[in-house]
């Protein structure tokens, strides 16, 4: 979590090594965040890419006492991917294909590369998505929980995030029935695969397949998707 009045205290491993001094391959191989008494990261415990507050090392690295960080229980606090998948209870690939939400989207904050959003949005977000008021992710008396004109995309962005994304998943995330999932995932899959084709002729189904990360068990749908539009790949 980050307080957004520490945002310019932001470090990263790279800023954090050029503070001590030190090339970054040194850094990598003495690890030296992760020596008895360094300031514990500001990020989630999971987070890929690891950040500190400069008030927290600058003080560790000058041998003075370490200064406390602000409260992080206010609504403007930053929250990395891990930390608003906490806040919805999901899972943060399930939280990958929320964040294609305008509702999110257009709050992001980025920090060093790493995307963040505040409490008070996520919190928003939580209380208004459609689908919670039912435990099958689906507002009674709708159809879908996700506009017809929003589907696509936010099921490409569960894609994009994680090539081999079930029905389930997608049920899950987006309040969806899975046999609308189905039929969503299958098209993506196989425009894609028929666009890899494309670009690269010498691949065969499968190759492209493999390449794009998709499971042996999804390629039969999306192998008759590209039949029935008629991609004339030979496939």
């Amino acid at each position: 979590m980050i307080h957004p009045s520490r945002l310019h205290l932001v470090r990263t491993r790279e800023l954090l090594a050029e503070d001590m001094g030190m090339a970054m391959g040194t850094f990598r191989n003495k690890k030296p965040y992760a020596m008895k008494g360094f300031p514990a990261p500001i990020s989630s415990a999971d987070a890929r890419v690891l950040l500190w507050d400069s008030a927290q090392t600058d003080a560790y690295l000058a041998g003075e006492p370490i200064p406390e960080l602000p409260a992080s229980d206010g609504p403007d606090v930053l929250l990395d991917r891990q930390e608003a998948a906490a806040e919805l209870k999901v899972s943060p690939r399930t939280w990958d294909g929320y964040k294609a939400d305008a509702a999110l989207s257009r709050h992001v904050v980025d920090v060093h590369g790493v995307e963040h959003w505040p409490r008070r949005v996520v919190r928003a977000y939580r209380d208004g998505r459609p689908g919670r008021e039912s435990a099958s992710g689906r507002p009674k008396g709708k159809a879908n929980a996700v506009p017809r004109g929003e589907l696509r995309a936010r099921v490409a962005a569960l894609l994009d995030a994680a090539p081999a994304v079930t029905i389930a998943d997608v049920h899950r995330a987006l309040g969806v029935s899975p046999a609308t999932a189905q039929r969503v995932l299958s098209q993506l899959r196989g425009e894609r695969i028929s666009a890899l084709m494309e670009a690269s002729p010498h691949l065969s189904f499968d190759q492209a397949a493999d390449r794009l990360g998709y499971p042996s068990a999804v390629r039969r749908t999306a192998r008759n998707v590209m039949t029935t539009v008629g991609a004339g790949l030979g496939v």
